[in-house]
């Protein structure tokens, strides 16, 4: 990705603020045209600079109030066709690869226990997973965030 300058970062801290704000409102409280707005927010869509809208839902609200991370180790030559049966489980939410003792980290989201144990039991069934372990999270201490790091940038 290409770097921010100035202006983006203001931009991305004035959404982050007031997500549901419009193009107008934005251009207001920088000092913008409408027009330098839309192009920026243009710009930074094709640098990715935004994520999906996914990731505002709240799996509570779904019904899922559990959430738990699961590190997994798997065999390495399998691991791409991993990747995509892991996928095809839909209460994973996200996964990562790790360096360290796992070679996975899953967020995992389910209705109960014993929904969370036939999701690890579904993920134990996937070819090339020799073992799961399962920490349940018990509590989101810090939220999603990325205004630090703008609130940062802004300063440099």
């Amino acid at each position: 990705m290409q770097p921010l300058d100035g202006t983006d970062t203001r931009l991305l801290s004035a959404m982050a603020k007031d997500p549901r704000g419009t193009v107008v409102a934005l251009a207001q409280k920088l000092g913008l045209s409408r027009n330098t707005v839309q192009a920026r927010m243009a710009q930074l869509e094709k640098k990715h600079a935004f994520l999906s809208f996914e990731r505002r839902i709240n799996p509570v609200a779904l019904g899922y109030p559990l959430t738990a991370f699961i590190t997994v180790h798997v065999q390495q030559q399998k691991l791409a066709s991993l990747a995509q049966d892991l996928a095809d489980i839909p209460e994973i939410l996200e996964g990562f690869g790790l360096t360290g003792s796992a070679d996975l980290l899953l967020r995992v989201v389910a209705l109960d226990a014993e929904d969370l144990y036939r999701i690890n039991g579904k993920i134990l069934g996937c070819d090339g997973v020799e073992r799961t372990d399962t920490a349940l999270a018990m509590r989101e201490m810090i939220p999603y965030r990325v205004q630090p790091l703008l609130g940062r940038r802004t300063k440099a």
